[in-house]
């Protein structure tokens, strides 16, 4: 019971209060720590556990949480990778805690994955960390979805507000379109139309082309669960909220015990959910040779 209430984010204080409650002597925040130790065995098992099979798609994301080390408090980065299978179903995968932007992290992450078995990625869709590109291209030999909700935001975040409106409707036609070509035609025309009021979004539309559309080389039934990293949003929204009862976490392997708790029950339940993706469809995922450029191929 103890175990159960401070998973489910309910504070030591809370936890003692229960305890009483239920008539029997209160539990020190000491004995409350000691017994959640117990639960390190079980992440333990599951972060490290063996992948089996082919995972065409690969979502990493980020969640910063604080930490004391050294005596200050930092902020570090709790990367989740989850993937869908070729049965169409979603699994977490890992979790690290480290420096986003620091290509040897990522590169570390990745390598761990894959030496726990992950194979068959085609797909990788994360934020534009520093340093994942280029750990992508060297661990795995997979094409680069960036997250197109970001990247809306780094977009807006170069034009005036009186026209941020305006330039999001005319970017979003692209992702109407109903194929890679008329998706990146249509792209460099939205490009062209603002780049003498924004040029600076216009530069960033040139830059990151290839990147956003990536998920348009895949089955059309699959881009609305390709183009971002929504697919994490209610799991970290769930992190988040575990976390912010802890507040500044001790150390970070107090991080690892919480945190990868929580991902242990989630992926419970996604066990008991109907497949994320359609099985039949999946046999539809093109290789990197039929028109998915990889990262290793491009580099």
């Amino acid at each position: 019971m103890v175990q159960e209430a401070w998973i489910g984010g309910v504070s030591t204080r809370k936890v003692d209060d229960r305890v009483q409650a239920l008539g029997m002597q209160g539990i020190s925040k000491s004995q409350v720590s000691a017994l959640c130790a117990e639960i390190d065995e079980q992440v333990g098992s599951f972060l490290n556990r063996p992948i089996e099979g082919e995972w065409p798609y690969l979502w990493l994301d980020a969640t910063y949480l604080k930490v004391r080390q050294g005596g200050r408090v930092v902020s570090v980065a709790a990367i989740i990778a989850c993937a869908v299978n070729q049965d169409g179903r979603r699994e977490i995968l890992g979790l690290a805690i480290g420096e986003s932007e620091a290509k040897p992290f990522w590169v570390k992450f990745l390598t761990s994955l894959k030496q726990r078995g992950l194979a068959g990625v085609k797909l990788v869709i994360s934020d534009a960390h520093e340093g994942l590109k280029a750990a992508i291209a060297q661990v795995f030999s997979a094409s680069w979805q960036r997250c197109r909700v970001h990247f809306m935001r780094n977009l807006l975040a170069c034009v005036a507000k009186s026209g941020q409106s305006l330039v999001g409707t005319l970017v979003r036609q692209v992702f109407v379109q109903p194929d890679a070509e008329s998706a990146h035609r249509t792209w460099r025309q939205v490009a062209d139309q603002i780049r003498k009021q924004y040029p600076k979004a216009a530069a960033l539309m040139d830059e990151a082309e290839e990147d956003v559309l990536a998920y348009f080389c895949f089955p059309a039934g699959h881009r609305v669960k390709l183009h971002s990293t929504n697919t994490l949003e209610r799991l970290n929204k769930e992190v988040k909220r575990r976390a912010n009862v802890v507040g500044i976490f001790p150390n970070e392997a107090s991080i690892m015990r919480l945190i990868g708790a929580v991902l242990m029950e989630q992926n419970e339940d996604w066990q008991l959910q109907h497949r994320y993706l359609p099985q039949h469809s999946m046999t539809d995922i093109p290789d990197a040779g039929d028109g998915v450029a990889s990262l290793s191929a491009a580099a």
